[in-house]
């Protein structure tokens, strides 16, 4: 089976999205892969163990993709293993009134992962420059006081949401958390696949909405807007990876090494050694323990 090679995915130069697969070929069974996936969130749980102890890094995995790209299954198996204590997700839906009373990026601050632990983002902060951007009205409703009507919603407006959302990466960053950011690239005939099977299979029913075919139609608007994304926003302390999603097992894989791969370097994150005084008695404290 093919190793993972980072710099196939991770974005470093400008790209254009249609020139990126949408599948790839590791070369394995689908056995072998879920196998290889299993191996490889065995130690990246154990490798949370140790942030945990370490306690100096936090982990925020954001997640992004169109309706079916398989965000949900993907955590789902990748952070399986994981002490449950030691990974959070949050899925971010429609914003609630409360979340609209504050500025856009609030929610998102007060939902990241403490040090020591991983943050999951089922959908992201970049909800906001992408769905909003798609769809500009909804940004009538966070009742801006420079934002009156559609024609206030401009380049100047976008630009300035942009520089907000990299200045919050920026500021987490130096403050200890360790930023992934995952675009799970679908391609629109296996989208309507799966929404076909929402709707073949009666327990799946329940996953479709008639506002994903509608949502459908504006596919090329969102793959422009992604690619725009993408494009303002990797950066070396805040990179994006495009991640085939056409075979969910693959993409499953391919993310989980990435974590690890790029987990490993840094080499800082061990378990902290116990105090010498303290050591030095360790043989004494099992021997205490032995005759209670």
């Amino acid at each position: 089976m093919k190793a993972i090679e980072i710099s196939d995915f991770k974005v470093t130069e400008p790209i254009q999205l249609h020139d990126r697969e949408t599948e790839i070929d590791l070369e394995g069974s689908e056995k072998e892969i879920k196998k290889a996936l299993k191996n490889t969130r065995e130690i990246l749980g154990e490798l949370q163990d140790t942030l945990y102890a370490h306690g100096k890094y936090a982990v925020l995995v954001c997640l992004q993709g169109m309706d079916t790209a398989g965000k949900d299954s993907l955590i789902r198996e990748v952070f399986k293993d994981f002490n449950v204590r030691g990974v959070v997700v949050h899925s971010f839906k429609v914003p609630t009134d409360l979340e609209r009373k504050h500025d856009y990026l609030w929610r998102h601050y007060i939902a990241l992962p403490a040090r020591g632990k991983f943050g999951v983002f089922n959908r992201t902060h970049y909800e906001n420059v992408l769905v909003t951007r798609v769809h500009p009205e909804y940004i009538l409703g966070e009742h801006l006081p420079d934002v009156h009507d559609l024609d206030d919603i401009n380049d100047a407006f976008w630009h300035r949401r942009f520089e907000q959302i990299k200045n919050f990466e920026e500021s987490i960053a130096q403050n200890g958390t360790i930023i992934f950011k995952f675009f799970l690239h679908l391609s629109k005939e296996e989208q309507k696949d799966r929404l076909l099977r929402r709707l073949n299979k009666p327990n799946k029913n329940w996953k479709f909405s008639p506002g994903d075919l509608d949502e459908r139609q504006l596919w090329d608007r969102y793959m422009e807007c992604y690619e725009d994304a993408i494009n303002r926003t990797s950066a070396p302390h805040a990179p994006w990876y495009v991640i085939p999603a056409d075979d969910k097992p693959t993409a499953r894989f391919t993310v989980a090494e990435i974590l690890l791969q790029e987990l490993q370097q840094y080499e800082d994150i061990k378990e902290p050694e116990l105090a010498p005084k303290i050591k030095a008695e360790i043989e004494t404290f099992k021997d205490r323990l032995k005759h209670e």
